[in-house]
């Protein structure tokens, strides 16, 4: 990861990402615990999670948004915004004032849609190609260890100070990061490229229809949808585990640690795996891991062996993102970089929202090992499907920014039509024309970090 933090730039970015990380961490599940306190209502409490998530729906037209604004310009103000949304919370008092709680877990939804889908271009545009996955494994590696200590910090904040104090720590935060990004000196790619006029669906559906033909990007989203599909059933089948183990609901906060434990520890590694075997091949090693980390949980007995299981489920989950992060960075042209995100955002939360509904009523139905093995299943049907999908191509990718010989080129980049006469993956479409607004001159959108 040095070679990140040698990017001139990339530390003041880091650090104020990682402060708005930290506070994120810790503003999280206070949110649902306030309501919780209020209400006494787990229901209430879980309705939290709907509002927060419910922005994801909207994402393409977020993702137009993000498009259209400068991504250093649009971060400064999306976590101004982001602060400011944090201040009603101060007036919330009892049971009555929940909807506050509820409309501030909405907006939260809509920061966590739109910021992450700017800090994508963002990346593309300061960083060197080829030190792209140390930077999303940074990132990567913070977010999962303040995972480990912001829940629990957060919680004793709470439980101190209140939730008023959780928030305003929390919009600090925001206002750290933008300072950080907006002290940044990048050169934005988005003010190069003309602005290319299409009906209005068109250009909100543009990110769907460039994820549809670019099999590099569609394959992967579509093997990590398989794997989300299943992989929310343990949202509530953990509290099966957890009694048949005869240890008491509070036993899933250590397993949670120990998963965090397994993430970071699988994160100082994972640019060097995706380095070596590309970000295709990095995805089929992640969704393999966690395969058999949910796979021991329905086999092992003792407490020990499935905090093991639990710790290699977690080192899967952040192979999986930083090499997916890196391909779609890698793979996306700059002015679609919003949308392109958003568009992986509804297509990967929808499937895990649908499977921890289901997972819901299954719980009540099956045995957990049962519950496991087909997650376990489903996961690695998700590796299975990626490794055919991809056949001969998994650990080589090209970027838009190459322009190499023909020979040299991977079938599934898009890439100017001359470069373009190798085999097509399968399901590419090679009828785009030469002209079209999709593929960028490499030149214009080189790095410039």
């Amino acid at each position: 990861m040095r070679n990140a933090f040698r990017t001139p730039g990339f530390p003041r970015l880091y650090a104020g990402l990682a402060t708005s990380m930290f506070g994120d961490s810790l503003m999280l599940i206070v949110l649902s615990m306030w309501v919780k306190t209020l209400t006494g209502s787990n229901g209430a409490a879980g309705l939290t999670f709907l509002w927060m998530t419910a922005p994801s729906l909207l994402a393409p037209v977020l993702g137009m948004i993000v498009d259209r604004v400068p991504r250093r310009r649009f971060l400064v103000l999306g976590n101004i915004a982001s602060a400011a949304m944090m201040l009603p919370l101060l007036l919330v008092r009892d049971a009555g004032d929940v909807w506050i709680v509820y409309v501030v877990a909405f907006c939260y939804g809509f920061s966590y849609v739109m910021l992450p889908a700017a800090l994508n271009g963002l990346l593309k545009d300061m960083v060197p190609e080829d030190v792209l996955v140390e930077a999303n494994a940074s990132l990567g590696v913070t977010r999962e260890a303040f995972r480990l200590v912001g829940p629990l910090a957060g919680a004793v904040t709470f439980a101190f100070a209140g939730g008023g104090a959780v928030a305003m720590l929390d919009a600090a935060t925001f206002l750290l990061a933008a300072l950080a990004v907006g002290g940044l000196r990048v050169h934005d790619t988005t003010a190069d490229q003309p602005r290319v006029e299409q009906p209005w669906r068109a250009e909100v559906t543009e990110g769907v229809a460039y994820i549809r033909r670019t099999p590099l990007l569609l394959h992967p989203t579509v093997a990590i949808g398989l794997a989300l599909l299943v992989i929310g059933f343990a949202e509530s089948a953990v509290y099966a585990v957890v009694e048949a183990f005869g240890r008491p609901v509070s036993f899933i906060g250590p397993m949670l640690s120990v998963q965090g434990v397994g993430a970071v520890l699988m994160g100082l590694v994972a640019s060097r795996l995706v380095k070596r075997y590309g970000e295709p091949l990095g995805v089929v090693l992640g969704l393999g891991i966690s395969s058999v980390g949910l796979g021991l949980v329905v086999v092992v007995d003792q407490v020990w062996e499935l905090l093991v299981a639990v710790g290699v489920l977690g080192a899967g989950l952040p192979l999986i993102f930083v090499a997916f992060n890196t391909l779609l960075q890698k793979q996306t042209p700059s002015r679609l970089m919003g949308r392109v995100s958003a568009s992986v955002e509804v297509l990967t939360t929808t499937p895990q929202a649908l499977s921890i509904g289901l997972g819901a009523l299954l719980v009540g139905l099956l045995d957990y090992r049962v519950i496991f093995a087909l997650i376990a299943a489903g996961t690695l049907g998700g590796a299975g499907y990626l490794t055919v999908a991809l056949r001969g191509h998994l650990g080589r990718t090209r970027t838009l920014e190459d322009a190499e010989p023909a020979e040299t080129t991977v079938p599934g980049t898009v890439l100017p039509e001359p470069l373009a006469t190798v085999p097509p993956l399968p399901g590419e479409d090679r009828a785009v024309p030469a002209t079209s607004p999709d593929r960028e001159d490499p030149l214009e959108s080189a790095p410039t970090g």
